[in-house]
């Protein structure tokens, strides 16, 4: 529908296209029904496909470095290349956000139990925060962004340039070869991160509660030793395990199937980097609950 209205200056006819009528309207609404119909039903199905695959990676990489580290065929030399470059990827950045960290949570815990009149018990609830908590996540964060988009770039490129494809015509198999070393190289990286988490938030909390917030430098050592527990130390490094080997079979399956060219390996990364940081808080959530439950914390 098109209307004509004068200007009013008087320079000259302006010509107003209204919008298309409700007849035209009718099937680009029809369209987006169907797309997003389309869209609704696809997507689970695919989502549960993936995941049915990476579960069928999981069982097939386990099985494989238990059968080459029974027949001593592990291929050491590709995990010792791949602890390297992954602690080399992410001992830095996570040194950088465990500091920052550690001070927030101080800072936070600080002013609450300075509130209740509790500052003698600082050091057991610093210690705990960044033990069962704090470590978990700085390691789910760092494995997620930093190793599992090294795995994914990696395997991604590979599978663009078809050299898994000429792995398979040459009777290697990719999961044995590439995903098995990969898996246990990120479970043990993550571990060792854990740990450098755990040393480095108490340190940090440690000189900020006696330097910074007048603490005493025996009563934060004794609540610490006092209410944190080795099983606290074992249950963080379990998770951290448990994430290692998540981030490592997400990554390798996204690589493994990257479709599109140099730009399909971005869209890869990006997707493993995002679905890797989901099901890792999600596997937290579980994780400590199930702690919660079969370890209930002390009354006092």
């Amino acid at each position: 529908m098109v209307a004509r209205v004068r200007d009013r200056t008087g320079t000259g006819v302006i010509t107003i296209v209204a919008m298309t009528e409700k007849a035209d309207e009718l099937p680009d609404r029809e369209l987006i029904v169907a797309f997003g119909g389309r869209w609704l039903s696809e997507h689970p199905q695919r989502s549960i496909e993936t995941a049915g695959r990476q579960v069928i990676m999981a069982w097939q990489a386990l099985s494989e470095l238990t059968l080459t580290l029974v027949r001593r065929r592990f291929p050491l030399t590709e995990f010792l290349r791949q602890c390297s470059f992954m602690a080399g990827v992410s001992a830095t950045p996570t040194l950088l956000v465990a500091i920052p960290i550690a001070v927030v949570v101080s800072i936070q815990i600080g002013s609450l139990v300075g509130q209740v009149g509790a500052t003698t018990f600082i050091g057991a609830v610093n210690g705990l925060g960044i033990i069962r908590q704090g470590a978990p996540l700085v390691t789910s964060l760092m494995i997620a962004g930093a190793v599992g988009s090294s795995i994914c770039a990696d395997l991604g490129s590979r599978t663009i340039r078809e050299e898994i494809d000429a792995m398979r015509v040459m009777g290697v198999d990719p999961v044995s070869r590439l995903v098995a070393p990969r898996l246990l190289a990120a479970i043990l990286v993550s571990m060792l991160l854990c740990g450098f988490v755990v040393f480095i938030g108490f340190a940090t909390g440690y000189v900020f509660n006696v330097f910074i917030q007048d603490g005493t430098p025996g009563s934060y050592i004794s609540t610490f030793a006092s209410f944190a527990v080795a099983a606290d130390l074992l249950v963080a490094i379990v998770k951290a395990a448990v994430f290692g080997a998540l981030t490592a079979i997400i990554a390798c399956d996204t690589g493994l199937h990257t479709e599109g060219g140099p730009g399909g390996v971005a869209n890869a990364v990006n997707s493993a980097v995002v679905s890797s940081a989901i099901v890792l808080f999600a596997a937290n959530i579980a994780l400590t609950q199930i702690y919660n439950t079969v370890f209930p914390s002390k009354v006092l």
